[in-house]
């Protein structure tokens, strides 16, 4: 099935001349590494291909790949690729919509299919490994070089959490010992990855000091606006800082609450218990131990909480 399915992307890459490549909102290194990693295969593969990588910017991942800017014109008879993202809210950029084909190709669970052609698959450590399996399977229509296998190498690293989490197999190992090969430097890429500065260190140290858990074991921290202002230190650091509280004994979900201006975004990671469906209902989705969600008040926070506790509760009394 899934030959199939990558045949079907592989011809639709073929018939467009012009293609933009999308991904979710607030990205991750699996993210970024996966569209980009697919913009430079495609452009190596095609050179005489439009090829274009389009949303926000995050500082701190900078160093992976810069986006394109382009005309809302250029999507016309387009081509459009939406990498890593699991359901249509979360999709960065709503231009996708002007998308003469849209294309989803995502390892999260399918809970909200769109798209003209779908390729999701949860076997998958990451997205970039997705990306990495089609170049794999057609060696002798794509082209694989340094640039493209630093992305791809960058996405596996993130979403394994360096090879420690449940979705690493054996060919995530077989992939990454593949794009090793590459002239790119890893450790250049863990260090940058994974360094943090005096404030963010500081912080994390608050964070430790005083979040709370519920009666079933769900920790929770409030990263409120005045707090981020007073350590200096941005919204997208700060929520990675989520697994800070993932060895803590007793905490069986662990949950960090950022406040932007107009929203508090949720990250949500799990030790055990199954935790997407919960996102989900407050409007976010993602892995069933790792996902993320958009509340509007601190009320529907605690809700939020509320729904997590007794999820763990019921998953504690099966």
């Amino acid at each position: 099935m899934t030959s199939s399915i990558q045949t079907q992307v592989l011809d639709k890459i073929k018939e467009y001349s012009t293609i933009i490549i999308h991904r979710h909102v607030f990205p991750d290194p699996d993210a970024l590494g996966s569209q980009c990693g697919l913009k430079k295969i495609i452009k190596e593969s095609f050179p005489s291909k439009n090829v274009y990588v389009v949303g926000e910017e995050v500082e701190e991942l900078k160093f992976i790949h810069r986006m394109d800017s382009i005309s809302d014109n250029v999507y016309k008879d387009a081509l459009v690729i939406v990498c890593d993202t699991a359901n249509l809210p979360r999709i960065c950029d709503k231009r996708f919509e002007l998308a003469s084909f849209l294309i989803k190709i995502d390892h999260h669970p399918d809970l909200e299919p769109y798209g003209n052609l779908s390729w999701v698959d949860t076997s998958y450590s990451s997205t970039s490994e997705m990306i990495m399996d089609l170049f794999t399977k057609h060696k002798h229509i794509l082209q694989l070089k340094s640039e493209a296998a630093r992305l791809l190498y960058i996405g596996i690293v993130g979403d394994t959490g360096r090879f420690l989490y449940r979705g690493t197999t054996t060919q995530t190992m077989k992939y990454t010992a593949e794009l090793m090969t590459f002239d790119f430097n890893p450790q250049l890429i863990f260090s940058t990855l994974y360094k943090k500065d005096n404030n963010t260190a500081r912080l994390q140290g608050t964070l430790l000091l005083n979040y709370e858990r519920s009666k079933n074991g769900v920790a929770h921290f409030r990263m409120t606006r005045n707090l981020l202002e007073q350590f200096g230190v941005d919204r997208n650091t700060a929520g990675n800082l989520i697994n800070t509280l993932a060895d803590i004994e007793g905490n069986k979900v662990w949950v960090l609450f950022i406040e932007y201006p107009d929203s508090i975004r949720v990250r949500i990671s799990s030790a055990g218990t199954v935790i997407n469906n919960v996102a989900y209902r407050f409007n976010g989705g993602g892995h069933p131990l790792a996902s993320g969600a958009t509340v509007h008040s601190w009320e529907e926070a605690d809700a939020l909480i509320q729904a997590l506790d007794a999820t763990c509760k019921e998953a504690h009394r099966n």
